[in-house]
Parts: C-alpha cells; structure tokens; sequence
C-alpha cells in the first residue's frame, strides 16, 4: 500500500530563551497549537525534561505515527549536532541535541535548524519572496537572508547570525563578550535596561508597551534606538546584498508594533540618495515565524 503523504504529521518546535512553541500539522486535522515557559537559570538536564513532559502531553492521544519534526533553536552546533554556544543558557553547551531529540520522538525524522534561518524562509514562502532579510527581536536578536529562493549562506556553511553583526564599535556589551552587536542594542532585554536608564528605574515590559501606545516621550525614545540600530543593519545588508525587502518579527517586536515603524523611518533615513531603501514590513506570521519555519523544515527535510 503506497502511502499519501497527506495521511503524515509533522511536529514544529520552536526553542526561545523564554519560552517553547510546539505546533502540529497534517493528517487531515486541524492544527494544534501549544506553548510553555521555562525558567531562565534551569539546567540543561531540566530543559531536556520539561521539553519531553510537554511534547508527550502535546502529543497524547494523536492516532498513527509522527513523519518528522522540525526544531528551531537560537544556539550554535557544530557538525555532530552538539551546543557549542547559546549564552542565554551556558548549561547546555556540550548538549548533544540531535540525541536528545531523536530519543524523545523514536521513529520520526528529527531535523534542526537556525531559528533566524528558518523563520526567513517561512517568511519568505509567506510573503511570496525570493529575496528578503529578516531579523527577528525577542530576548536576542535572531536572523536570516533568504537569496534567490534558498537560505543564506547555507545549511552546510551554518547560519546568518544577523545579532552579532557590529553597528557600533564602542557601544554596549554583548552576551557573547564583543561589544556593539545588534542585539546588545535591539534586543527586548537591551530595549528595557535603555528605558530604565531613561526612567531613572527598572521598567518592564507591560509599562514600556502601555507608555509606547500612550505616546510618551520618554518611551519613543527608547524604541526609536531599537528601530534605529536595526535599520542600520538593514541598510548595510541591503548596500552588500540588494536585497529589498526586510521584515521585523519575533515576539518583542510583535508586541510592540512601533518597532517596525521606527525601522522603516531610520531606514528611509540612512539610504544613500539614488538608491531605493528596502521596503520593511512586520512579520507577516507574526511571533510564530520560527515555528512555522520548523515545520517547512519538517515537510521539506
């Protein structure tokens, strides 16, 4: 009996610094969604046990056996698929990863990406582009280049990561020990410590979106920075690249819609006269852009 591939399921895992994202597709079902938070200073060995109580909880139930899952992470592997970076989470450098996942889903195809690349490639499917820059804002900065249709530069020369390109020299510290990467600018957490320092005191997510929405000057200001640093690496990209059309995702700037508008306007402003500025757009998957691209990963791998 030959198998129809519209009879298979396939499972998207999306790993973040916060929070985890499972979603599961196919066998002519509706899709079901999940997510669960974990705790920042949990172990490795915790991490692993959390991820495979929730996916067996996600997946209890479901009839007929799981074709393949696609995982999206924001760590650095080597060609083993062990961690050898994540700096949100030291303890799970040394992780074997592609073992652990196989072990928690026996029988399926287990296939792991770049959660920048993969959410630029389901961006890029979504938007109908072949051609696109995407950085994504949530506890870092993740991103990918998507270049006449194909992920840049390429699963077997790793992955595009857009947070560590240097926008300025002297300016803050990064988690990865350099200074003046994009994400020590743009990131969620580097966005907030730039409103405290503002506001003379801790502020937290919820004010900063309430005061953004409010208008308060205090509040533009600290995104006009995050806006401003991404649209100098989207400028820079698009001067070496031409590609034209950039898109902000991930959570923090999903939930702030004035990151992208601040974007597009330092964009607009920092062109070279003559030269057409890349067009910049919000997510179109909004925050589940790397979830989804897990799962085209789970179907195309």
């Amino acid at each position: 009996m030959i198998e129809n591939p519209a009879d298979r399921t396939y499972l998207g895992i999306d790993v973040g610094g916060t929070k985890v994202a499972l979603r599961l597709e196919g066998a002519g079902r509706a899709p079901a969604q999940d997510s669960f938070p974990w705790h920042p200073d949990a172990s490795a060995a915790e991490d692993m046990a959390a991820l495979a109580r929730h996916v067996q909880e996600f997946l209890a139930g479901e009839r007929g056996p799981l074709a393949a899952a696609g995982v999206a992470v924001p760590v650095t592997l080597d060609e083993r698929q062990h961690v050898t970076a994540w700096p949100n989470r030291p303890s799970w450098r040394g992780l074997d990863l592609g073992a652990r996942l196989r072990a928690l889903l026996p029988g399926a195809r287990v296939e792991i990406g770049d959660d920048g690349d993969l959410a630029a490639l389901a961006e890029a499917a979504h938007a109908g582009s072949r051609d696109l820059v995407y950085l994504g804002v949530g506890t870092g900065v993740g991103g990918g280049l998507v270049l006449d249709g194909r992920p840049c530069p390429g699963p077997a020369r790793g992955s595009s990561e857009l947070g560590h390109m240097v926008v300025d020299r002297s300016g803050p510290l990064c988690d990865c020990g350099r200074r003046g990467c994009l994400q020590a600018f743009a990131s969620g957490p580097a966005t907030l410590r730039r409103a405290a320092r503002l506001r003379g005191r801790a502020v937290e997510f919820a004010e900063l979106r309430a005061a953004v929405e409010a208008g308060e000057p205090w509040a533009r200001e600290t995104v006009a920075a995050t806006g401003e640093a991404l649209a100098l690496a989207v400028v820079s990209l698009g001067e070496a690249l031409h590609t034209g059309t950039a898109v902000i995702g991930g959570g923090f700037a999903a939930a702030i819609p004035a990151v992208v508008e601040e974007t597009a306007r330092s964009v607009a402003a920092l062109v070279r006269p003559g030269v057409r500025p890349p067009r910049v757009a919000a997510a179109g998957l909004g925050g589940l852009s790397s979830l989804h691209g897990a799962l085209l990963l789970a179907r195309q791998g």
